[in-house]
């Protein structure tokens, strides 16, 4: 038997009857994922809302209240430079303040040195 036929024999031997109408242990099976599937459209409608009315609105409270506290300090600063002619007084010489016992390889200074806030430590 050539190798056409004999597979042509071997399929329709196992061919499936596929039928529109769904059998009873199917039904138990589509309830099943109706039932999932309704589940989930609520849980995933449920955390959109706490996303929109909590999440958000709680992001937008702490980013006003950093923004005052941060606008505070700032006027503060702003303050201090006016009463010493432009810069921040001198930082108290205590021996446990900045202490380095050998420079970093870029210098005396921190990576993020920043001349308007920080102390310039190869004074």
């Amino acid at each position: 038997m050539s190798l056409l036929a004999r597979n042509a024999l071997r399929t329709a031997r196992h061919a499936r009857a596929y039928t529109s109408t769904p059998t009873p242990g199917a039904q138990g099976y589509l309830a099943e994922r109706a039932a999932l599937e309704h589940h989930a459209a609520e849980t995933s409608d449920l955390w959109r809302k706490i996303s929109y009315f909590v999440c958000f609105p709680a992001i937008a409270v702490c980013a006003a209240w950093v923004y005052n506290a941060e606008a505070e300090h700032k006027q503060h600063l702003d303050h201090l430079r006016s009463q010493n002619e432009g810069n921040l007084p001198e930082v108290p010489a205590f021996e446990y303040l900045n202490k380095r016992t050998k420079p970093f390889p870029w210098g005396m200074n921190t990576l993020f040195f920043n001349p308007y806030t920080n102390k310039n430590m190869e004074e």
